[in-house]
């Protein structure tokens, strides 16, 4: 399957609690690579993981990440998922789902977690990350207090700041934050810039054989 897919949408991230035995723990791990190996195969695909409280624990955490919800939706309705899901029967029982978006994406699972990636990108480093919420935030926040202190000077402070926070945490939320995230993905992943392709494609420049 081609791995090309537009983003038109905040990614979005599945968490799915699932309970199997510890001494059952090698024929999961498997099992979770063979659905991670068929997820990637996927337009949209970002990447997948699990995360379990301890070794001993009957607990596994797992997420899977895809660029929006018609691609998620995609790998959720296959042959491949359905079939893959079948293969667990008996094995794994399900008892929570959740569905991520948004800024919801940006915090960590506790500390005390094991966590595996198996694929996709990593967690951008927290300083790309202080710094994309920096740029939503920095100009919404401009933005808002002008518009408050013009419309509504009399207000207290403590009043315009309520109102102000009040009007953009959702703005930030999903609309703002989702839509910069999409659009500097590759800056956040530390890869190349769209429009200048690889190395070589940028500099004009391409590997010769030495002569002799």
């Amino acid at each position: 399957m081609s791995t090309e897919h537009p983003t038109t949408s905040a990614p979005v991230t599945v968490s799915i609690t699932r309970r199997v035995r510890p001494e059952h723990a090698d024929q999961m791990t498997a099992w979770v690579r063979a659905g991670s190996a068929l997820a990637e195969r996927f337009p949209g695909f970002l990447g997948t993981g699990w995360v379990r409280p301890a070794e001993s624990s009957d607990e596994w955490h797992m997420l899977y990440r895809f660029d929006g919800p018609d691609s998620l939706a995609t790998w959720e309705a296959s042959d491949e998922r359905r079939w893959w899901l079948g293969a667990a029967q008996g094995l794994v029982e399900d008892y929570r789902k959740e569905r991520l978006t948004g800024i919801e994406g940006w915090f960590d699972p506790p500390q005390e977690y094991v966590v595996e990636q198996l694929a996709g990108p990593g967690r951008p480093p927290r300083w790309k990350q202080a710094v994309m919420i920096w740029f939503a935030f920095f100009p919404l926040s401009l933005l808002t207090t002008v518009l408050v202190s013009s419309s509504a000077p009399e207000l207290p402070t403590v009043l315009r700041v309520l109102v102000s926070t009040l009007v953009m945490t959702p703005i930030m939320t999903y609309l703002v934050l989702p839509f910069l995230t999409s659009r500097l993905e590759w800056w956040l992943q530390g890869q190349p810039a769209p429009w200048r392709g690889g190395d070589d494609e940028a500099t004009g420049r391409s590997e010769a054989p030495p002569t002799r």
